[in-house]
């Protein structure tokens, strides 16, 4: 089972999320803030993330995580609240594979990650 991890300031969102993703065989953990998302990933590389944007240390989180041991294998998806170029570009430079755009659903995150749980 892949292992998925959600770091958002919103219990709503990250209980969301939670609940979608493990209905789609994924092992999801949780974080709200950079700290706790580090602190986790020391313990155990997810095979995905999901950082929001508007969380304090979201950038320096994605380039940390680069950074570690098998980090680079991380697929990093940087949630936004809209399509600001500058978000993310910033995003990307950091090191984050993909974006998302929030507030997500479950048409979205099936859309995005279902048929990679399948493929599992």
């Amino acid at each position: 089972m892949q292992r998925f991890m959600i770091t958002d300031s919103s219990d709503v969102v990250r209980k969301v999320g939670k609940r979608i993703l493990s209905e789609l065989d994924f092992l999801v953990g949780e974080a709200a803030n950079a700290a706790e998302a580090l602190s986790a990933c020391q313990t155990e590389l997810p095979d995905y993330l999901i950082v929001d944007s508007g969380m304090e240390g979201a950038l320096e989180l994605i380039t940390t995580i680069r950074a570690m041991d098998g980090g680079k294998e991380v697929k990093i998806y940087y949630c936004v609240i809209e399509a600001d170029l500058k978000k993310l570009m910033a995003g990307k430079r950091a090191g984050a594979t993909d974006f998302l755009l929030k507030p997500f659903d479950r048409k979205i995150l099936t859309a995005v990650f279902g048929n990679r749980a399948i493929a599992a």
